[in-house]
């Protein structure tokens, strides 16, 4: 095996010919290695039937190792016996699922990217053109329905005053009224709110047996006979519009809630920084397109307003799952009601700043969605709820389920390519080819690019958002993506197994201040 052309460094199909040519005629060796290592091997491929008839000219012939041995063929290639035919089935098993493997992950790469693409086209142009129209709107400015706003707390002492005082600075119409909810809490929240708001006419707090917080909403929506209601969570402050903002759209009739702009008010460290990334550039852009196919399938919590007579309707709020919201937002717009975007009612709510506060968060968020989708899964693929069941369904089926759990394939793949490039430059430095490591880098650059692009439309329709947060972008796919990842393992796996998941009340800190 000593005529090697080296056809792996690719110098030409016309001198692979000369070499292997000149080495057969110097009897330099009686076989050619050619080499089929991966990358592009177009050069030996074309050069192979040129050799053949060169070297017949010159009168080679081409025979069997076999033969050139002299010897039988079942010699030199053993037919495998009937006790080692296991071994062989397991050998072909095994080849099989690493070829079926490498396949695999190379298709999910090119569905990744392009799905990632067609993503980023459909729900930018969707954004941009929201907000085009959103800009042409014009609001009654007569009309001024009732409004009460519904807070729901358990253990807010911490942040309930500055909440409650946020909503008080806000502009807001004549028939307005404050309803705190005290769902049972061991400390001095209820005194608080009703000492310190208790000559305020408008602030009614109540206090209720502990049952969580669709039953604490629910308390404050039986105690109001307003045309709209409004709901936060206790961490959250309103700014001055909010309110105004918010209630405008329904003087239209068709309107039955709507999703205000929350944004992350505690960037005090890099975890809430990521999430205010995260908020900006993934939830509200997807709320923006939404928002035109009338397809938004959550209200968020820190940040709503609702049709009072279709939430009653809905049947309230329901603790069927751990994302009420998105429950009611479902069931609402299933009557036919659309539900909106509103970027000007901004709510600054209160992140989670260490990381087992996060998983617990977002734990309860996915696994709460996964619970509403499947709640709501008649509406998927049916034309008389329309963008609902073909576009939102399947959205949060794809792109908040289904990638959150091969991504991770995705990074340890790059991991695990330029590793592998290491070894095999390290251990075979003329041989080595860099082909397969370009091509995995190439399609992660993809990835990372669809990232900014998304990140930069999204930032550029938040004028007034700090860009600086654009600099996490990228050291966030290696950190905090990887938190969101184990999220939607632990989720789905909860899921599978049918496992009961309580609420998980996170720690206040009163970290979010008034602007």
């Amino acid at each position: 095996m000593q005529i090697d052309p080296d056809d792996w460094q690719r110098p030409g199909v016309d001198e692979i010919v000369r070499r292997t040519v000149e080495a057969a005629v110097r009897g330099e060796g009686n076989v050619i290695l050619l080499h089929d290592s991966g990358g592009d091997r177009e050069q030996t491929v074309e050069a192979i039937p040129r050799i053949i008839e060169a070297l017949h000219a010159r009168g080679f012939q081409f025979v069997t190792i076999a033969e050139l041995l002299g010897r039988d063929r079942d010699e030199v290639m053993p037919p495998v016996t009937p006790e080692s035919r296991w071994r062989t089935g397991l050998d072909w098993a095994a080849f099989s699922l690493i070829n079926l493997g490498a396949v695999a992950i190379h298709w999910l790469f090119l569905i990744g990217i392009v799905l990632g693409i067609a993503r980023l086209l459909f729900i930018g142009a969707l954004a941009v053109y929201q907000r085009w129209h959103k800009r042409r709107l014009v609001f009654d400015p007569a009309y001024s329905p009732s409004v009460a706003v519904v807070v729901p707390a358990y253990n807010e002492e911490k942040v309930i005053t500055q909440t409650i005082t946020s909503l008080l600075a806000c502009d807001h119409p004549d028939r307005f009224e404050i309803i705190v909810v005290d769902d049972g809490s061991s400390d001095a929240t209820y005194r608080l709110a009703a000492d310190t708001f208790a000559e305020f006419p408008r602030v009614r707090v109540f206090s209720k047996p502990n049952g969580g917080k669709p039953a604490a909403l629910n308390f404050g929506l039986s105690r109001t006979r307003a045309e709209i209601v409004v709901a936060l969570d206790a961490d959250t402050v309103f700014t001055r519009d909010t309110i105004t903002k918010l209630i405008r759209h329904f003087a239209n009739p068709r309107v039955g809630a709507v999703a205000g702009n929350a944004k992350v008010g505690n960037r005090t460290n890099l975890l809430t920084c990521w999430q205010a990334l995260e908020y900006i550039t993934s939830q509200n852009l997807d709320r923006r397109a939404f928002d035109r196919l009338n397809c938004i399938t959550v209200v968020p919590g820190a940040v709503g307003a609702w049709r009072r007579e279709l939430m009653e309707q809905a049947g309230r709020f329901t603790n069927d799952t751990l994302a009420e919201d998105a429950d009611l937002t479902m069931a609402i717009r299933k009557l036919g009601y659309a539900i909106v975007y509103e970027d000007e009612a901004v709510a600054l709510t209160e992140a989670p700043d260490t990381v087992r506060g996060f998983i617990r968060q977002r734990f309860r968020w996915m696994f709460g969605t996964m619970q509403a989708a499947w709640k709501h899964a008649d509406a998927l693929f049916r034309p008389h709820h329309g963008a609902l069941g073909f576009i939102a369904m399947p959205n949060v089926i794809i792109f908040q389920v289904f990638f959150p759990l091969v991504s991770p394939v995705m990074d340890l793949l790059l991991i695990g390519s330029l590793a592998t490039d290491a070894f095999n430059r390290w251990q075979h430095p003329v041989e080595y080819s860099s082909d397969g490591l370009w091509r995995v880098l190439f399609y992660y650059a993809l990835f990372v690019a669809v990232d900014y692009l998304a990140a930069a439309l999204a930032f550029a329709l938040e004028r007034r958002e700090n860009k600086w947060l654009l600099a996490g972008l990228f050291w966030q796919r290696f950190f905090y993506r990887q938190l969101m990842y184990y999220v939607a393992i632990k989720s789905t796996l909860a899921s599978l197994r049918g496992a009961l998941v309580g609420w998980g009340k996170l720690e206040r800190k009163a970290t979010v201040r008034i602007a």
